[in-house]
């Protein structure tokens, strides 16, 4: 059975409450920083509204009706309960502005991340930040979750209930041991078709780098290949291990490989055919952010974002991508 409408009028119900303590409608006026006539007209379309009358006004202040007595009896449980909640939803909104809750996956809380958080921080310095790191599935449930503010992710795919905005692009790379066969040979561009067999070093499932790279392989072949030789791992720092170990070819962001390729210690492969960019994109839970992680869409999205830009020194832990 819905619930008729006068019981809306919380403050209606309210104010007869204070009249019933304080037993004046005057006083239970003063209560609630309004007027006397204020308050009688309050009260007036109350008692029309419920279809009784709740008050008796005589010349020494006003009593409640048995009607009214009744009224404010079962009226005292939904005003406090009225209460509990529009105390507990502004302590929210003081929470939410006075603190910023931000997921990102490997590469943008690497590589990125770090600059557009101080950049946030001059103009609050004294802002409460957390900065979480998980892979991109990790990172959506967190949005979605409503345990981060805002995400930062690499997944090509990105949910429809979320709300969404590219900020930039990244380029992954393969990459090998400097002494790795085909590190010899890498001036000569593979083949899709060339992967199925080698051993590749991937990150785990619900990896926004795992999603990208079988994606644009699928794309490349037309069908979705059997890989024997795939190893899936952790983190970023695995797989650069691994490959310098002469593992297999890591599949990982440019970024993370930049300074290794140019002092040549690993060699990156080329590929024909099989684009590697990806978009990075910002989520959010909802039409709009908050104002603060709206504040850092800002600065993200108006910082340039080069798909093959060198890496950063400065870094957060965790192991998402």
């Amino acid at each position: 059975m819905p619930l008729p409408p006068w019981i809306s009028d919380l403050p209606a119900l309210d104010l007869l409450i204070s009249v019933a303590e304080t037993g004046s409608v005057g006083r239970a006026a003063q209560v609630h920083g309004i007027t006397q006539p204020s308050a009688s007209a309050r009260l007036a379309k109350l008692e029309r509204r419920l279809g009784v009358p709740l008050l008796v006004r005589t010349r020494r202040g006003s009593r409640l009706t048995p009607a009214g007595q009744a009224v404010v009896a079962w009226s005292q449980a939904v005003v406090d309960a009225a209460q509990a909640l529009a105390d507990g939803v502004l302590t929210l909104r003081a929470d939410r502005q006075a603190r910023l809750r931000v997921s990102a996956s490997l590469t943008v809380a690497e590589h990125l991340l770090p600059a557009w958080l101080l950049s946030l921080r001059r103009t609050h310095p004294g802002l409460d930040i957390s900065a979480a790191v998980a892979n991109s599935n990790g990172v959506i449930d967190a949005v979605r979750t409503g345990a981060a503010d805002l995400g930062f992710v690499e997944s090509p795919n990105v949910p429809p209930e979320l709300s969404s905005r590219v900020v930039g692009e990244d380029r992954l790379a393969l990459v090998v041991a400097a002494g790795y066969p085909l590190a010899a040979h890498a001036w000569r561009p593979l083949r899709p078709t060339d992967l199925a067999d080698q051993p590749l070093l991937l990150r785990e499932p619900g990896s926004g780098t795992r999603d990208t790279f079988l994606q644009a392989l699928e794309h490349a072949l037309g069908f979705a290949p059997k890989l024997p030789h795939v190893i899936s791992l952790g983190s970023t720092t695995t797989i650069l291990a691994t490959v310098r170990a002469g593992g297999g070819i890591g599949v990982i962001s440019a970024r993370a490989v930049a300074t290794a390729v140019a002092s040549g210690e690993l060699v990156e492969l080329r590929l024909d055919d099989m684009p590697l960019t990806r978009p990075l994109h910002a989520l959010w839970l909802g039409r709009t952010p908050t104002a603060l992680a709206g504040e850092l869409l800002a600065i993200a999205a108006a910082t340039p974002v080069l798909p093959g830009a060198a890496a950063s020194n400065t870094s957060f832990s965790g192991n998402g991508c």
